[in-house]
């Protein structure tokens, strides 16, 4: 339904005014009458341009449902009806994205959907994880309860990561100055030497002669190799979606890079068993749980291993079991879910195993971006440094026939 801005007046002459979702003019009208409002001019609130141009419209943030998510248990636990709920959250909603979204849920909840049934309307927003535990919730009763477990998985996840980004981030941030410092030293600084050295004549060192063919052949291939460069990490991009082949080898490659494969292997397990310690102790059924956390595991190869445990435990095999012979899963993890199983504490054991993978994601990442300090410094430098001596040699030459 379309939003309406209005102003009115009350009957000792104060003016108001705001925003109301009706069918029609004629229905805000009435409906301030029966606030005893008198109502005054109301016209359609005109579109935001992100309706207009939908790929303009920004992102819904992990922060941002994270504190609708929060707000919303506190008003669900305080006994406010779900729409009057979806309503308020909506009007003080400053991401206009989630602000349509959720005046779209409170919509079809309106209609007669349940809660979970108009969030899966909104994949985008909400994922397979979020819907199936406030179903859970919904049936079992304990809402605000999910809610408030939703919120916190879904800051231990980001956290999880924002580890791992910045794992990757560091090495690739300090790569790409170094070689943006050499390419501006190639371009802008060798030729002014090459000049001085072609006016002095004489024959010049093989270094500098290296350094200088490579500075004429990035200034006469730049362009090219941008262009090479950028072609290919497309290429790259379409290949990993259009093709499944080529996505499975990459992600295997993926967990088997040293030292980045041992980090990405503990954010799965960190993942794996806080999501699914979360469903379980929501009341979600152990094998929609295993499926749920197999499609937002974000790498085919652990996706592939959660399915085969899946399919085991189908077969009346125990999780432990179908584990133990994974190639991701490391054997304390096994043996911890073992004992979670034997004695029945299965979604306290898992907590237990993502919050000692959460610190070692923490001094993994701690260890890597200390050990690559150093490595980076020295490449950087010794890079810059190399150039720099290549081009100074043939002034020290100079210098000595002179003398």
């Amino acid at each position: 339904m379309p939003i309406y801005v209005w102003n009115a007046k009350t009957r000792a002459g104060e003016k108001k005014s705001g925003e109301l979702e009706a069918g029609s003019p004629d229905a805000v009208a009435l409906h301030l009458k029966n606030m005893g409002l008198t109502p005054g001019k109301v016209k359609e609130k005109p579109k935001d341009i992100s309706e207009i141009f939908p790929f303009l419209a920004p992102k819904v943030t992990i922060k941002d449902l994270v504190v609708f998510t929060r707000q919303f248990a506190v008003m669900v636990d305080a006994g406010l009806p779900l729409v009057q709920c979806l309503q308020i959250l909506a009007d003080q909603q400053e991401n206009p994205t989630l602000k349509n979204v959720l005046r779209e849920v409170k919509s079809d909840v309106e209609s007669g959907s349940t809660f979970a049934e108009a969030l899966r309307k909104h994949p985008k927003v909400f994922d397979d994880l979020y819907v199936n535990l406030v179903a859970a919730g919904e049936v079992g009763g304990i809402l605000d309860t999910i809610l408030n477990r939703l919120a916190i998985q879904l800051e231990k996840a980001e956290k999880l990561r924002k580890q791992l980004k910045g794992a990757m981030v560091y090495p690739a941030t300090v790569s790409t100055i170094a070689i943006a410092c050499i390419v501006l030293l190639l371009v802008k600084v060798i030729p002014v030497f090459e000049q001085m050295f072609a006016d002095f004549g004489g024959t010049l060192p093989g270094p500098t002669q290296m350094v200088i063919a490579l500075s004429n052949w990035l200034q006469a291939n730049i362009m090219y190799l941008l262009g090479g460069i950028f072609a290919f990490f497309t290429a790259f991009s379409q290949a990993r979606k259009r093709s499944l082949a080529f996505h499975y080898k990459t992600d295997l490659l993926a967990i088997k890079l040293p030292i980045f494969g041992n980090i990405i292997k503990k954010v799965a397990v960190a993942r794996f068993t806080r999501t699914l310690g979360t469903m379980i102790s929501s009341g979600v059924p152990i094998l929609d749980g295993l499926d749920i956390v197999a499609k937002t595991a974000g790498n085919m190869i652990i996706e592939e291993e959660l399915q085969a445990t899946r399919q085991s435990i189908s077969e009346g095999k125990t999780i432990a079991e179908p584990l133990q012979n994974s190639k991701v899963f490391p054997g304390m993890m096994v043996q911890m879910v073992a004992v979670g199983e034997e004695t029945g504490s299965m979604e306290v054991m898992l907590n237990k195993i993502a919050d000692f993978y959460d610190d070692e994601v923490d001094s993994a990442v701690a260890g890597l971006t200390a050990m690559l300090e150093p490595i980076m410094m020295v490449f950087m430098g010794g890079s810059i440094g190399t150039i720099l001596i290549a081009m100074y040699l043939p002034i020290f030459t100079i210098a000595d026939t002179i003398t």
